[in-house]
């Protein structure tokens, strides 16, 4: 959908429509009552912007073109204090310069959403698709001890109930998330029911914590800045007993003939579902051959992977990068099983026939 083709009515928006990633992710923040919209131009997230350019104002929210994505991060940090929801978007570089204010909320106990949708790297790299900012959203791209909740769509459809999610997640535990897809799904288009899809009674809930005028009440105080001894301490370890409460019981995967298997693929996002088909087309062959998908990065599903560690003695990570993901399969198996990797860089995709080739070569090694 370009932006300068007719735009559906909120009313045609009702029923099974045709999008795109991005055009399903911001529907989605708005379905979910998102109230502020600050962006940046960047391949390949442009259709989410232009998509929210005017869906915001038929939502009569905000939307924000700013003048750099340091300011759509500090954008989202003012709405957030004031009790609103707010996301921005951007692609692998536009996040790295968002680092340091998504620090500055986790230190602030802001929500917030925010979209990666992931390009070759490093540095400009290229605008084709990748898998290659794993590390930076999953262990904490800016500084301290932090975490946010990162989920990965794997269709288009998946892309609008995440992000409703995100903002419901974020909201609960005040904590920000992000949604880490790519420039396939970003811009790939498939079928949507929106009608599925419809606001959340979360998106209205009471925020004590908000910065919203002292009349008659004592004054709110959000910072990140803790000067006196052993106060900063205590305050991380508030945090870690919520990220702990995080791991406990917001952690998600989709599983496929993991039961039985000989090994087990583990992939994510776009590439999951290449590696569906390869693991289908082996089973039809007689492989006992499984997929687990981690749906959310962080918290990262190492029970389940643990679980089935304890009887499947071979592991298959498959990205789109040198290796990121594979760290975390490998600490989640504990040595209890052989965990390989497959994987292509700077902007290569995995074919099907690929990874057939490389989950034959972990069967037999």
């Amino acid at each position: 959908m370009s932006p300068n083709k007719p735009r559906p009515t909120k009313s045609k928006l009702q029923k099974k429509h045709l999008m795109t990633g991005n055009e399903a992710i911001g529907e989605g923040a708005v379905r979910a009552g998102c109230a502020l919209y600050a962006g940046y131009p960047i391949t390949p997230q442009n259709e989410l912007t232009a998509f929210m350019s005017y869906r915001m104002k038929e939502k009569k929210k905000i939307f924000i073109q700013s003048e750099s994505e340091i300011a759509a991060i500090s954008m989202v940090f003012g709405a957030s204090a004031v009790g609103k929801r707010a996301m921005t978007s951007s692609s692998s570089p536009g996040i790295s310069l968002k680092q340091e204010g998504i620090s500055y909320l986790a230190g602030c106990r802001l929500p917030g959403v925010i979209v990666n949708v992931m390009r070759g790297g490093p540095g400009l790299g290229n605008i084709s698709p990748s898998q290659a900012d794993y590390f930076q959203a999953v262990k904490g791209g800016g500084h301290g001890d932090y975490h946010i909740i990162v989920l990965a769509p794997a269709s288009v459809e998946e892309s609008m109930s995440l992000t409703m999610l995100a903002f419901d997640l974020s909201d609960a535990y005040r904590v920000p998330a992000m949604i880490l897809t790519d420039g396939i799904l970003g811009q790939m288009m498939e079928p949507v029911e929106i009608s599925k899809f419809q606001f959340k009674t979360t998106g209205f809930i009471k925020k004590p914590w908000a910065l919203t005028g002292a009349k008659g009440r004592k004054p709110q105080v959000i910072k990140s800045l803790w000067l006196k001894p052993g106060a900063l301490e205590g305050f991380n370890i508030k945090l870690q007993q919520t990220y702990k409460k995080i791991k406990e019981k917001e952690t998600r995967q989709e599983t496929l003939y993991c039961n039985d298997a000989e090994l087990i693929v583990i992939a994510y996002g776009s590439v999951s579902r290449t590696a569906k088909a390869a693991v289908r087309v082996l089973r039809s062959k007689g492989k006992r051959v499984g997929l687990l998908r981690p749906i959310t990065l962080w918290p990262f599903p190492e029970r389940a992977i643990r679980r089935y560690a304890k009887k499947t003695k071979k592991f298959l990570t498959v990205e789109m990068s040198a290796g990121q993901m594979v760290d975390d399969v490998r600490l989640a198996v504990d040595g209890k099983a052989k965990v390989s990797f497959y994987g292509r860089m700077g902007g290569g995709i995995p074919s099907q026939s690929e990874i057939e080739k490389a989950i034959k070569k972990a069967l037999s090694s």
